[in-house]
């Protein structure tokens, strides 16, 4: 990358870093571009020479966050080995899932969304498509893998998928999301609800 480019995608990341906690700060409405320029420590063209309005901006805040999240959970849990038990795999994958969702900022983040959701449509199916969805697919295709080895039964994946990541989100986040931080699950909670969930989903879809 050249020392341009170089200095450019600082600039852009130092933009998205403050408006970033100003908007989970203040939400859209509260936050302006005067108050993101001054925390990034350039001027306000210069926000504007890298996203063309407020709106931009924050559609770009929400997708980074998202995506970061199903990136850490992505590098962390690796696709199953032909030889992993499913077991094995399921616990791993929603006590990390537990541990990198449950968050105050991702909490935030998601009850922005909501509060935004009318006057930005498009931002609740960023947030599915890059949180809920990814996490979908992921299972569905490691259950294609596990149903052929004979290691679970189930028609379609895809929907033992959907089940199996709700059975470990839904309760957790929708407390986070009503009662608040302190609802977060500490990581002895996260390990107890991902064993159960694992339990809960192989009584149901486990070899016979």
């Amino acid at each position: 990358m050249s020392g341009a480019k170089s200095r450019q995608q600082r600039t852009r990341d130092a933009i998205v870093s403050a408006a970033a906690v100003l908007f989970l700060k203040n939400g859209f409405l509260g936050t302006s571009m005067d108050e993101i320029a001054a925390t990034a420590d350039v001027s306000k063209q210069t926000v504007y020479a890298h996203f063309q309005s407020k709106e931009a901006l924050f559609l770009d805040v929400v997708r980074g966050m998202t995506g970061l999240a199903g990136d850490e959970h992505q590098k962390q849990v690796a696709e199953p080995l032909d030889d992993r038990p499913i077991a094995e795999y399921l616990l791993e994958y929603a006590e990390l899932q537990l541990t990198i969702v449950m968050t105050p900022k991702l909490m935030q983040l998601r009850r922005l969304v909501i509060g935004e959701a009318g006057r930005f449509p498009e931002l609740g199916k960023a947030l599915h498509a890059l949180g809920p969805q990814r996490s979908i697919d992921r299972l569905s295709r490691a259950f294609e893998g596990y149903r052929r080895l004979g290691q679970m039964q189930a028609d379609d994946p895809p929907a033992a998928a959907g089940f199996f990541n709700w059975l470990i989100m839904g309760g957790p986040v929708n407390d986070a999301m009503l009662l608040g931080d302190g609802a977060i699950l500490s990581p002895e909670a996260c390990r107890s609800h991902a064993k159960e969930a694992v339990r809960i989903f192989l009584a149901a879809y486990g070899p016979r």
